[in-house]
């Protein structure tokens, strides 16, 4: 049986794709000793992070590889499932010894969806509907900007976004939610909103993004109840510790899925005014 598969996360804002080559290369030549196999690592430049992929015996001995090679200790570690990482971050290639590897195509996706959004038009005529989408777009976009994602696409009745980050992501989706609340309040057409997140590797086409990542996130928001933000479980894993809320919705069949999906719902309240 081969042993459990591990993720870690490092924040490190100063360092380099050579820094993290480096580290890399340390792993290796002492891994041995602990019962630990580094398989890979991924590098974010931009949001100063770093993932890695490693199988061990435990936690404690695939940290014990970085403390005693290098000292870039890291800020979380996760078992992951072997499946989950072939679906989210496709086939795990070694890095070349040679060279600095530097890696950016981990995100995080999300979707919005207007609930009720195909009969808009007719139940409140033109204006009424350009008014309650307008709102939707300024409110999605807000969100979007303040925690550090990009806008990928209008999807007519939704947005997609991706983040580099999970929690900025998470974060995002939580104050979708609580704005539109807020919003609301004084609305003379009330918005109701789905969210879906998904994190992994997606594929990258003339600025737009596929693969299992983005249809599992549109899957999840096509899943979502009104008001309600789905997420997948690496988006709850790689949440520890970030002060939000997540309840396990257990194993969900999602069309173009062939196996449940583990979900997870993230929960918000309305903000204090």
């Amino acid at each position: 049986m081969p042993l459990p598969l591990f993720m870690d996360r490092h924040e490190i804002p100063d360092m380099t794709a050579r820094d993290v080559a480096d580290g890399h290369m340390k792993d290796i030549e002492i891994q041995d000793r602990f019962g630990v196999e580094y398989l890979t690592y991924w590098h974010d430049p931009d949001a100063g992070t770093a993932f890695c992929l490693a199988r061990g015996p435990n936690r404690e001995a695939v940290d014990a590889v970085h403390r005693e090679g290098h000292g870039l200790i890291a800020n979380q570690i996760i078992e992951v499932e072997d499946a989950m990482v072939q679906a989210f971050l496709g086939k795990v290639s070694e890095p070349k010894s040679e060279e600095p590897y530097a890696e950016t195509a981990f995100r995080t996706i999300l979707f919005t969806d207007i609930v009720g959004s195909t009969n808009l038009t007719q139940r409140l005529g033109d204006r009424g509907a350009m008014t309650v989408l307008r709102t939707h777009d300024r409110l999605v976009r807000e969100a979007i900007k303040a925690n550090g994602g990009r806008e990928v696409k209008h999807t007519g009745d939704g947005i997609m976004a991706s983040f580099n980050l999970v929690a900025e992501a998470a974060s995002a989706a939580v104050r979708i939610q609580r704005d539109v609340a807020a919003d609301n309040v004084t609305a003379e057409n009330p918005l109701s909103l789905k969210v879906g997140l998904a994190a992994g590797e997606p594929v990258t086409e003339r600025g737009d993004l596929f693969g299992a990542v983005v249809q599992l996130a549109a899957r999840l928001c096509d899943h979502a109840e009104g008001d309600h933000v789905l997420c997948s479980s690496p988006v709850r894993d790689l949440s520890l510790g970030k002060r939000l809320v997540f309840t396990d919705r257990g194993d969900v069949a999602l069309r173009g899925f062939d196996d449940p999906i583990r979900v997870y719902e993230l929960q918000w309240v309305p903000a204090v005014v």
